[in-house]
């Protein structure tokens, strides 16, 4: 172990001088009353030589999916509007890792993450007291200049669809916004972009429409839609607006279906931690070393039943299509009733890789904890950290939700 990988964890045990100071930050974002778990009072203490793991496993899983056979492998299983490969690559990849003692383990990839702006403006409320944490809080780009590089990345996703064309309208499009618990983000962006003089909409999905060759909501076009909604390939009947704008390239839309494909759909980490699948499609020697040492393996669910019964405690279940941890089991802590939807739905089932931990001081609470990076075109752009008790992350636990990633060399 480095001192570096030593004074992380030990930090992350002890330290609580350095924090983040809720209550200015919710009168920011007036969430006094509101979201009272979505930030965590602390950071969380990560070794730089775990951040460069992994920025290397996110190259690598980005590098295994340019390769033809592995694409080839993917969109044969993927639904028929996903085989639409538009210019633009997608913003905002969360790459979510646990921490283990051998090293980052990616346990999930999503590619409509949520929280990077929210974590943008946490970055404004930091205080700190101990010489590690003023030393990175000196050292980090200012909360200003990652907010301008999020413009400049829906900027880039707008100029490889469209070139030199002026990008005059964003649409933030979800089902129901204001009803959902990240909707004071969609605020954020909103004021972003205008600020950037954009014209920013936030849309109720069902609100959309096609009239003749664009994308419209209210009589207004829609140039861009910055995609917030979970049904990944459009197949409800309130999102035909969308897959028709997607289909005619009417709108640029980001993330879109093809990029949820091929990164995201839990299935592609059977490939991609599995060294005699990704061999075979041509993946690079040093490439596979890194996928299969930091990917935990990931199987299909298949007969018999009593295998997976007998060996559940290896394992966490994952329906294949999910998000946000909905369905998703630890093998140890599984019902009998919920191993049987497990076996009757479409789950893989991921080698237990189990999540590091955040306290305060000898006495406090207890926080599991995920690292999440945020990724454009396969760089990370900021990284943040997720607390939470229970099997699975969420922003329910008294103490817990995000958290600043403060790195360590």
């Amino acid at each position: 172990m480095t001192d570096a990988i030593a004074l992380a964890n030990r930090l992350n045990r002890e330290c609580e001088c350095a924090a983040t100071d809720l209550p200015a930050l919710r009168q920011q974002l007036d969430l006094v009353e509101s979201h009272l778990h979505l930030f965590a009072h602390v950071p969380v203490f990560v070794a730089k030589e775990h951040a460069r793991e992994m920025q290397r496993v996110i190259s690598a899983v980005d590098a295994a999916s340019r390769l033809p056979v592995f694409r080839q492998q993917v969109l044969a299983n993927a639904p028929g509007i996903a085989q639409h490969s538009p210019p633009n690559r997608g913003v905002f990849f969360g790459f979510d890792f646990h921490i283990a003692a051998d090293g980052p383990k990616l346990i999930e990839i999503n590619t409509n993450a949520g929280g990077a702006l929210l974590n943008i403006e946490m970055q404004r409320a930091q205080l700190a007291c101990c010489t590690q944490a003023t030393d990175f809080l000196r050292m980090e780009p200012t909360a200003e200049s990652r907010a301008q590089a999020i413009v400049e990345m829906f900027r880039q996703e707008w100029r490889l669809a469209r070139g030199a064309e002026p990008l005059q309208t964003i649409g933030i499009v979800d089902d129901s916004p204001g009803e959902q618990y990240l909707f004071p983000e969609f605020l954020l962006f909103k004021s972003l972009f205008e600020a950037q003089g954009i014209r920013a909409l936030i849309v109720d999905a069902r609100d959309l429409s096609v009239d003749s060759d664009s994308l419209v909501h209210d009589g207004q076009r829609i140039d861009l839609v910055y995609n917030r909604c979970t049904d990944f390939y459009f197949a409800d009947a309130a999102h035909a607006a969308l897959a028709e704008a997607y289909r005619r390239d009417l709108a640029v839309i980001t993330p879109h279906p093809f990029a949820h494909a091929l990164y995201s759909n839990k299935d592609n980490l059977v490939l991609l931690s599995d060294a005699a699948m990704l061999r075979s499609m041509g993946a690079a020697d040093a490439d596979i070393e890194i996928l299969t040492r930091a990917i935990p393996r990931t199987l299909r669910i298949t007969q018999p039943e009593q295998r997976w019964w007998d060996e559940r405690k290896q394992w966490f279940f994952k329906p294949s299509s999910g998000f946000g941890s909905r369905g998703a089991y630890r093998g140890d802590k599984i019902t009998r009733r919920a191993f049987g939807d497990v076996m009757r739905g479409n789950y893989i089932a991921q080698q237990i890789a189990p999540p590091s931990e955040r306290q305060r001081g000898a006495m406090a609470a207890c926080f599991k904890l995920d690292v999440r990076n945020y990724v454009y075109d396969g760089v990370t752009q900021l990284m943040a950290a997720r607390l939470f008790q229970g099997q699975t992350t969420n922003f329910r636990t008294a103490g817990g939700g995000f958290a600043p990633v403060y790195q360590l060399a």
